[in-house]
């Protein structure tokens, strides 16, 4: 699932990209097919070395951990490391930023936290809602 991507949009090697989903904030994912065939969907973000994801929902899910906890970057924590904005902003934070790596799965998740899969839901729920209110808050007043 996530990988970090050290190439950027100017490298030759690049294939093509389109823009899969756009959000406030130079917020976005950019879908791209490799040259192996695969498509990936790479989140950027300001200040945020980039990650690719196998696919849409990983990236989505990601993009709303990034604006529930107001930006945040993984470089220098390591393949298994958190940021520690991301434990600083409580279990259902923590859960969804873990769906994202390709570790962690629900059950995996569940387990891990002495829980049922349908509570590993409604974590993800609220961070999802979370993000959105904060998107919506930042439209409102202009923020793009």
């Amino acid at each position: 699932m996530a990988k970090t991507d050290d190439r950027r949009p100017d490298d030759p090697t690049a294939t093509d990209e389109s823009i899969h989903r756009e959000y406030v904030l130079d917020v976005r994912i950019v879908e791209r097919e490799t040259p192996a065939g695969a498509t990936v969907y790479r989140f950027e973000g300001p200040h945020h070395g980039g990650v690719e994801f196998d696919t849409p929902e990983s990236a989505e899910l990601y993009a709303d951990v990034y604006f529930d906890v107001n930006g945040f970057d993984e470089d220098g924590v390591g393949p298994r490391g958190v940021p520690p904005a991301i434990i600083q902003a409580g279990r259902d934070t923590l859960v969804a930023y873990f769906l994202t790596q390709e570790y962690a799965d629900e059950l995996w998740l569940a387990s891990y936290y002495g829980v049922k899969p349908e509570k590993v839901d409604r974590y993800v729920r609220r961070v999802r809602k979370r993000a959105a209110k904060i998107r919506e808050g930042a439209a409102d007043r202009g923020l793009t």
